[in-house]
């Protein structure tokens, strides 16, 4: 027997993340016509959720609250074609026992590959050659660390770093890591090494940042950190900016030209125009693009019917996401 199931994200996502392929497949799947509705729409007609019994979500999807789930008696999993599910999750779908799987793995792909490509142009200190060049219209070559041999520091191992791992495999690179949660044996087996956060920062050519925003990593990293980085060094951040201490970020920078900083994400976003970071010319300021863009968001959706075929065949899910894991997870 087929499935009853809704789409329901924001509609400006609805065809980038669920394109033709991923619809053409949820149709074989689900025993209702493809319906789509956006959160207004659902306010508006909470009456379409009741026979409901799986959503495909993304970008926008309501909180569940009790209203929203009492409108859903029988809805038993949310497919959440996007990252995080802190902004719809709550103890009421909790103890309602509702499967929830989150397509985080598909999109820590697209971070693991944007982050690769800077990793691998900041150890040729890509972005102050280019600079000076510009600049002197002359060339003028800095030392620079260049790839093999060189140190990656990631702090955190979540998703994405794990992905990132994978990527910088075929590279001559020693890949050390801070993360308190992992455990060394899993460590070993990824094939990288546990240090310090302070030696981390004191041994690395480039430093990614990788860690989920929580109260607990708010400000994690120091001025004192940045000090400690070797002559030449990169710090880039795809994950929070809000896990930087910003301003003294700021003033590190400023005393170390020989620092480059690569910011896909900043504390406020968007950055006020005012920030000292816009004119820093060894800060890289790019608009939080190292996520899904454009076709690269399908991946998403197809994470998401991936996982729910796997739910029909029952199968384990590769994303699903329990209680107990949002204390670490962002």
């Amino acid at each position: 027997m087929k499935t009853p199931a809704l789409f329901l994200l924001d509609e400006e996502h609805w065809e980038n993340v669920y394109g033709v392929e991923e619809r053409r497949r949820c149709e074989i799947l689900v025993s209702t016509p493809l319906r789509f509705q956006t959160p207004q729409s659902i306010r508006e007609r909470p009456e379409d959720l009741a026979q409901v019994e799986v959503i495909f979500s993304g970008w926008g999807m309501p909180r569940c609250d009790a209203d929203f789930l009492a409108a859903a008696p029988r809805l038993k999993a949310i497919f959440y074609a996007a990252g995080s599910v802190r902004g719809f999750v709550t103890d009421v779908l909790w103890k309602r026992g509702i499967i929830v799987s989150s397509s985080n793995n598909a999109l820590a792909v697209a971070v693991a590959e944007f982050t690769l490509a800077q990793i691998l142009l900041s150890l040729k200190s890509m972005w102050r050659q280019a600079s000076d060049m510009r600049a002197l219209r002359r060339p003028l070559r800095h030392l620079s660390p260049g790839i093999y041999g060189s140190v990656v520091g990631l702090v955190s191992v979540g998703a994405i770093a794990r992905s990132l791992i994978s990527l910088l495999r075929p590279f001559r690179l020693r890949v050390i890591a801070y993360d308190p949660y992992l455990p060394e044996e899993v460590a070993r087996a990824l094939g990288i090494e546990l240090v310090s956060l302070e030696k981390l920062f004191e041994i690395s050519d480039v430093v990614s940042l990788h860690t989920p925003w929580l109260p607990e990593t708010e400000g994690l990293i120091r001025g004192h950190h940045l000090a400690r980085m070797r002559t030449g060094a990169t710090l880039i951040n795809t994950a929070r900016g809000a896990v930087v201490n910003e301003p003294e970020m700021i003033e590190v920078l400023k005393g170390r030209p020989d620092l480059s900083a690569l910011l896909d994400v900043t504390c406020a976003e968007p950055l006020p125009s005012e920030s000292p970071l816009y004119d820093l010319p060894n800060v890289i300021l790019t608009p939080h693009i190292a996520g899904t863009l454009h076709r690269e968001c399908c991946r998403l959706g197809a994470m998401a019917v991936d996982e729910f075929e796997r739910y029909l065949r029952g199968e384990p899910l590769l994303g699903q996401v329990r209680e107990e894991m949002m204390a670490t997870s962002a």
